[in-house]
């Protein structure tokens, strides 16, 4: 067993091993100090074929190999499970009763259970047995509509938000909330972690403004957030770089205007106007090719005016910022981002290497006793 350090140290959890949001839930989990162990099915192989080592969803956890189709194993697999407080699983609906390993089955030996079911369309509903990803539970939630500008589709925005925002933190808040009511209670649960409602759930505050009628015209490009004001921006610079802006209050956009020599420039006079978008837009964009990134980023980022420099991958852990937080860490000689949140009095330990290595049953078993 690993023995990591965090407010999590000493919950149990097995995780039955997939791919993306639930793996990215026990990994969080498992940074947080949660004593998880990975159940991995024979010659399972990351998504895109990648060495082990770089699959870092499987980090600071370690695994035990069992072929669920085989009887004895299957039964190994139960016998863990049962002896553990939390089990998260990413499989299509049924998979787990078909092999014997569903909720109610895990919940009859073991009533104090957490049991997390990861889906894209959850465990009911017309979609529940369809293939997806990311992209497409965001589509359905109204979250994908918005992003990009006008008169072109919407890009696909990493699996960031439906995938790993909406699938994985918010299992790792369920289980969470269930485990707090089981330790209490001792009744155990199923939580219903479902991509496409946590992509919803991401545009809850678009709702209300749409149900105020406030700045939420349903134009892609067109709103506050997603492109239409000139304040809320990315813009190139004289160096092809990029730089981010996001003076949305009053005050900050006046340090903005200041800061740049614009403040007495009558395109800047009403900011809020939505007529005026497109000519401060355009002002923006010739101000800020006049300078490159670094030069923009030694006058801006001192005062708040609510920009930052668009980084790359390889430039955001050698970022000033990031390197004085620690917020990315080298395990192993991969640059990686660290555990988050952090904790003042059970600090989590930094991540070990992305699988840590396989464990003989029988010992997480013994250690798991009672």
């Amino acid at each position: 067993m690993l023995n990591r350090n965090g407010p999590l140290r000493g919950v149990r959890v097995v995780e039955f091993a997939g791919l993306g949001p639930a793996p990215f839930a026990c990994m969080m989990l498992a940074d947080m100090g949660a004593d998880v162990v990975r159940i991995a099915r024979p010659g399972q192989k990351p998504l895109f074929g990648i060495d082990q080592k770089y699959n870092l969803y499987d980090r600071s956890r370690a695994s035990v190999t069992l072929d669920l189709r085989d009887p004895d194993q299957k039964a190994q697999a139960g016998a863990l499970a049962t002896r553990a407080e939390i089990v998260i699983e990413g499989y299509r609906p049924g998979v787990m009763e078909r092999l014997g390993l569903g909720p109610d089955v895990l919940l009859a030996q073991n009533p104090a259970l957490v049991f997390g079911r990861m889906t894209g369309w959850g465990q009911d509903g017309p979609l529940k047995d369809r293939a997806g990803h990311d992209l497409n539970y965001m589509a359905i939630s109204g979250a994908l509509w918005a992003i990009g500008p006008a008169g072109t589709p919407p890009p696909p925005p990493q699996n960031i938000i439906a995938d790993l925002a909406g699938g994985g933190m918010m299992m790792v808040a369920g289980v969470l909330a269930a485990l707090t009511h089981a330790r209490a209670s001792g009744e155990g649960q199923v939580v219903d972690s479902c991509m496409s409602d946590g992509a919803a759930l991401m545009m809850v505050m678009q709702y209300g403004m749409k149900a105020a009628g406030l700045g939420h015209s349903g134009a892609r490009g067109a709103d506050i957030l997603n492109g239409g004001a000139a304040w809320y921006q990315c813009y190139e610079t004289g160096d092809g770089g990029y730089v981010s802006i996001g003076a949305i209050e009053p005050q900050f956009f006046a340090k903005l205007l200041e800061t740049v020599g614009r403040a007495d420039d009558p395109v800047f006079a009403d900011q809020y106007g939505p007529n005026g978008q497109a000519a401060m837009q355009e002002a923006l964009r010739a101000l800020f090719l006049e300078r490159t990134r670094d030069e923009w980023c030694a006058i801006l980022e001192q005062v708040d005016a609510c920009f930052a420099p668009v980084l790359s991958m390889d430039e955001a852990p050698l970022h000033p910022h990031n390197a004085g937080r620690g917020t990315f860490v080298d395990t192993d000689g991969i640059v990686q981002p660290g555990p988050c949140p952090r904790f003042s009095r059970t600090p989590s330990d930094p991540p070990t290497h992305g699988d840590g290595g396989q464990l003989v049953l029988e010992d997480v078993l013994a250690a798991w006793e009672g």
